[in-house]
């Protein structure tokens, strides 16, 4: 017999959809979460008795350990169900959302059984603010429940606003593999599924990160990008960070980055330039809407960093390091004979034994990374040194600059800037980097990820950069200046950039040229820098700013494969900017 779910809240919509949930999935119990830290400690202590957690020797922190099967997002295996697969377009994966809603009610039903099914009620975006949004997640994992805790605002407060009368997002999820009690239960045949006319996900086979915690990519991205469109808002994988320069002057930016492509060290980061200050308002997502003033303005949906382990370090982001002291999640990192993490780049010397993210002895020079190369870190981002007061403002903050960024070793210069909105939207529209270990399949690659959105838009990519377009004609907008920037170019010796800390070099520029203060010549890519301050480092800027014209006539084939594959969605605005851009190369 089904249990009847118990709560507080008087939201009706809410009772249906629980109940209804408990009468597919079968658990033996139901548990509503409020988020305490009693209830934390409770499901910790849970996932250490199952053995999926280590308690380690930094405070009130923890080790996972996921199936080796399980340790990134399956992006062949996520799955858009709108009516038509018009909607969807050619990048994401289509299925008819009456035959997918059969199969999944399939897979879910008795699913818990000999589980509980935990409740967790959350909001995307600081409570009571009018742009963020409410979620319900059912899960059985607590792995999932306890990392919601630090990505959202999770539990009491967000039933509240829930019995209040406000809308939510469903989200059910299930590890799958019913009857499985090993650490680390999942199914092989995972599959992640979005409904965006009923604004549902589904959610099955896998424990890991985006896969798992709903409110993530699933929910702020893929589902809100199709809300922001249909309601005249943007929703968008971009960190935001505020830039006080000496003089005290403030700019806000939102960069889009690929995943593994330095989001959170950009987010978080160390200046070496004196007097200049970077502090973090976010990390991975921006939901942007314009203000009474015509102004975009940002909130950062999420409440915590769930960042890529390996490569952080003291030279690279020490302001993450600083984050992780205590009461954190790693997920996939190597374990040190003295109880505590580690993973490539975190130290400069390695220890000189550790268990690996296999739980197998490893030793320096043993031929196999100690963590995963997507091992993870979950942590509250109020824990971070770098967060700004006004990070959790509800009214957001005001942006005055949008930068693409992405990982090439070649042809696309360390900084430039859009002649305009719409040359702009081109430059994000042509985005690409080489691929890392954040999703399955192969790395190193070139792939194009415009907008950094490839693997998060809920629609079809030609109808998203027609919104883009919109956005930029609305009438009285105050729109921001648009840069890209590509901290990883290579000549034969190595990297021509030094990045980390020395990045705010090209932050100072893009501060200065929306005040109209600093230099730059126009060439047909773009503005190029002709002051930025290299004082003190040994770079040969010629080569990180040279317009690379046979690069570029070799690029510009590439982005017409690239549009062809998107189909007759493409605004013809975008093919009209690359007849600019090859007309231009060839004129010079």
């Amino acid at each position: 017999m089904a249990i009847e779910p118990f709560t507080p809240s008087a939201n009706a919509s809410l009772l249906t959809w629980v109940g209804d949930a408990v009468s597919l999935c079968e658990p033996d119990d139901v548990h509503w979460c409020d988020g305490s830290t009693e209830e934390y400690e409770h499901l910790c202590g849970l996932l250490v008795d199952a053995g999926t957690f280590e308690p380690l020797a930094r405070p009130n922190s923890y080790l996972a350990r996921s199936h080796p099967g399980d340790v990134a997002r399956v992006e062949d295996r996520t799955f858009i169900c709108s009516r038509s697969p018009r909607d969807a377009g050619p990048t994401n994966n289509w299925r008819d959302p009456a035959e997918m809603r059969t199969s999944l009610e399939e897979r879910f039903a008795g699913v818990m059984r000999g589980r509980t099914m935990y409740v967790v009620p959350f909001s995307m975006g600081p409570l009571g603010s009018p742009a963020s949004r409410l979620g319900v997640q059912v899960t059985d994992s607590p792995y999932a429940v306890v990392s919601m805790r630090w990505m959202t605002r999770m539990g009491t407060p967000a039933l509240e606003a829930l019995d209040a009368g406000a809308d939510f997002v469903p989200c059910l999820h299930s590890i799958g593999a019913p009857g499985d009690t090993s650490p680390w239960p999942c199914d092989e045949d995972k599959c992640i599924v979005h409904f965006p006319e009923t604004r549902e996900i589904w959610s099955y086979g896998s424990g890991y990160g985006g896969n798992a915690l709903l409110g993530k990519k699933c929910l702020a991205l893929r589902i809100a990008s199709v809300m922001a469109r249909d309601e005249g808002w943007l929703a968008e994988h971009m960190l935001i960070l505020k830039l006080t320069s000496p003089e005290g002057t403030v700019k806000y930016l939102a960069a889009a980055f690929p995943s593994a492509c330095g989001k959170t060290n950009l987010a978080m980061l160390a200046p070496t330039l004196p007097g200049w200050r970077v502090e973090t308002i976010g990390d991975d997502i921006a939901w942007m809407r314009f203000d009474d003033e015509g102004r975009l303005r940002a909130i950062n949906p999420e409440a915590g960093l769930f960042g890529v382990a390996p490569g952080t370090g003291t030279a690279t982001n020490p302001n993450a390091l600083a984050a992780l002291a205590g009461n954190a999640i790693f997920t996939n990192c190597a374990r040190t004979d003295d109880g505590d993490v580690w993973w490539e780049g975190m130290t400069i010397e390695p220890p000189a034994h550790a268990i690996d993210w296999r739980g197998e002895h490893w030793t320096p020079g043993s031929g196999r990374p100690a963590a995963h190369p997507n091992a993870r870190f979950t942590v509250a981002s109020a824990q971070a040194p770098t967060m700004a007061a006004e990070w959790e403002d509800p009214a957001g903050v005001p942006i005055d600059a949008i930068v693409f960024g992405g990982r090439r070793s070649t042809v696309v210069p360390l900084v430039q800037e859009a002649h305009d909105w719409e040359h702009g939207v081109f430059l994000g529209s042509i985005m690409g980097s080489e691929t890392t270990a954040a999703a399955a399949g192969e790395r190193g690659r070139l792939r194009r990820d415009p907008f950094a959105m490839l693997p998060f838009c809920g629609y079809d990519m030609g109808d998203y950069f027609a919104h883009w377009l919109r956005i930029g004609r609305r009438e009285g907008a105050h729109l921001p200046r648009i840069f890209s920037v590509n901290w990883f170019r290579k000549s034969e010796s190595g990297w021509l950039w030094p990045g980390f800390g020395d990045n705010v070099r090209v932050l100072e520029w893009i501060h200065r040229r929306c005040d109209g203060a600093a230099l730059a010549v126009d060439t047909p890519i773009g503005l190029l820098p002709t002051s930025l301050n290299v004082d003190g480092l040994s770079v040969d800027l010629d080569a990180l700013l040279r317009v690379d014209r046979d690069g570029w006539l070799g690029e510009i084939e590439l982005i017409r494969d690239f549009y062809a594959s998107l189909g007759d969605t493409l605004p013809t605005e975008l093919q009209r900017q690359l007849d600019t851009l090859r007309k231009g190369l060839r004129c010079r």
